[in-house]
């Protein structure tokens, strides 16, 4: 069984520049953090220990994979 990986924002952000994603830090925290409804753009969570953000390094990859799939998906040909 894998057990998962949580990462921080400075992680994901090193993780999606591996996947050619290349995000500034502004932009990585906007998407961590919750919209005026309290939904956020990735399913990033508060650690409960540390208090500081964190999401599942394979979520987070996943939804890169599946945003690329729904795009070859639509492909007009």
């Amino acid at each position: 069984m894998k057990l998962p990986c949580y990462i921080g924002l400075s992680q994901a952000r090193e993780v999606l520049a591996e996947m050619g994603i290349e995000l500034n830090e502004r932009q990585i925290k906007r998407a961590a953090d919750p919209d005026p409804n309290g939904k956020r753009k990735l399913p990033f969570f508060v650690d409960p220990i540390d208090g500081r953000l964190k999401i599942e390094k394979g979520a987070l990859v996943r939804i890169y994979r599946e945003a690329q799939k729904n795009a070859e998906n639509n492909l007009r040909v």
